[in-house]
């Protein structure tokens, strides 16, 4: 049986203080659930519902470890993979679907 693969993602709120770094094997809803804020938490509290940063990874594992990695780094190193991948930093999430 293959496994599915996973996503990274990095969801911002509408000013883009907050970064927020999550992984799933369901992107779409996912952020699905971000924006309509079925889930307590971090995102919800920070009002963090702007999908401006995504990767695929071959399986959900490898993409938790991309997760991890990422969540070590300083923001300036995430503002600027955000800036490669989507430089206006517009919502990616009708993309996705």
């Amino acid at each position: 049986m293959q496994e599915k693969q996973g996503y990274v993602y990095i969801i911002t709120n509408e000013l883009n203080t907050v970064l927020y770094i999550g992984v799933t094997s369901n992107l779409p809803k996912r952020i699905y659930e971000h924006k309509t804020k079925v889930v307590e938490g971090f995102s919800k509290r920070y009002n963090l519902n702007k999908l401006v940063y995504y990767e695929i990874s071959p399986s959900i594992l490898s993409a938790i470890e991309r997760e991890k990695q990422l969540k070590s780094k300083k923001r300036v190193y995430k503002e600027a993979l955000i800036n490669e991948f989507n430089p206006e930093w517009i919502d990616l999430y009708e993309r996705i679907l």
